[in-house]
């Protein structure tokens, strides 16, 4: 079945394989970039089945273009990937509350405004899928990702509660949680503007780490196979919430869990000691 697409971020990394191969399909895609001129191989290798737009997503204007032109090219967006984002890496206190509202505003309110610009047409249709990239670190966060993760977080948050209420609407809504994966965003990092170097040996560490990943390629994920996974996704009536990306994402995920279900278990008397005493 030949879809609409409408991917947020396709300059590089994972957006530009999630267009590459939902065009490979058959598939209709609007991809999006700030600067849109970046887009242009894709124009001449797809011809009609690509529509190129700038888009900003921290702007409600170039949103509102964005849907606007979309539509009125292709009659409906069938698939929304909310995938523009990038990451500040630094410890807690060597993150600037600018910094931190910047992340929000790309990687959580570009988000919801993306997805409230859509939701209008899918509800009207019964149908279409939402596509949330989040993070392994949307579920687990790791010192030195805390602006990042904190972001991602509220992606997770907002995307539970918007599935189970447009469920009911035909409209599917899918957490993608990739873990490492050798894209340009790996080297792309905003880095916090205050060090300090009592957080060298937890935040510090974190921050060498992923540098030496994506400097010596040993990044396990593969994004070619990442961008096949969306495409199966919309073709399942009835996906689940979320989607791990990655045996290592797997793996973090499973220990979040047994480490959440230890410290619910060690509380779990105090939990019930605040409970009130029903009256007699």
């Amino acid at each position: 079945m030949s879809r609409t697409w409408f991917i947020t971020g396709t300059s590089t990394g994972f957006g530009r394989e999630f267009a590459i191969a939902a065009l490979d399909a058959g598939n209709r895609v609007v991809a999006t970039a700030r600067k849109p001129e970046t887009l242009s191989d894709l124009t001449a290798k797809y011809g009609d089945n690509v529509m190129t737009l700038r888009l900003d997503v921290t702007s409600q204007a170039d949103i509102d273009a964005a849907v606007r032109s979309a539509t009125d090219r292709f009659g409906a967006i069938d698939v929304l990937v909310n995938n523009a984002g990038y990451a500040t890496i630094g410890a807690f206190e060597e993150v600037t509350g600018e910094q931190f509202r910047a992340q929000f505003e790309t990687n959580v309110f570009g988000v919801i405004a993306m997805t409230q610009a859509v939701l209008p047409g899918m509800r009207a249709r019964k149908s279409g899928h939402i596509l949330n990239i989040s993070s392994v670190v949307g579920l687990s966060a790791l010192p030195g990702l805390g602006a990042y993760a904190s972001s991602k977080f509220a992606v997770e948050g907002f995307s539970e509660a918007l599935a189970a209420e447009v469920a009911p609407l035909g409209i599917r809504v899918v957490l993608v949680e990739p873990g490492g994966f050798k894209t340009e965003g790996l080297q792309n990092f905003v880095r916090g503007n205050n060090p300090v170097a009592d957080y060298e040996a937890t935040a510090g560490a974190t921050v060498e780490y992923m540098s030496a990943m994506a400097a010596n390629d040993s990044v396990p994920g593969d994004p070619k196979k990442a961008a096949q996974t969306l495409l199966a996704i919309v073709d399942d009536p009835n996906p689940a919430l979320r989607l791990l990306l990655g045996s290592d994402a797997l793996g973090v995920a499973q220990s979040k869990l047994e480490g959440l279900k230890a410290n619910i278990e060690r509380n779990a008397h105090i939990s019930r000691s605040t409970d009130a005493v029903p009256a007699q």
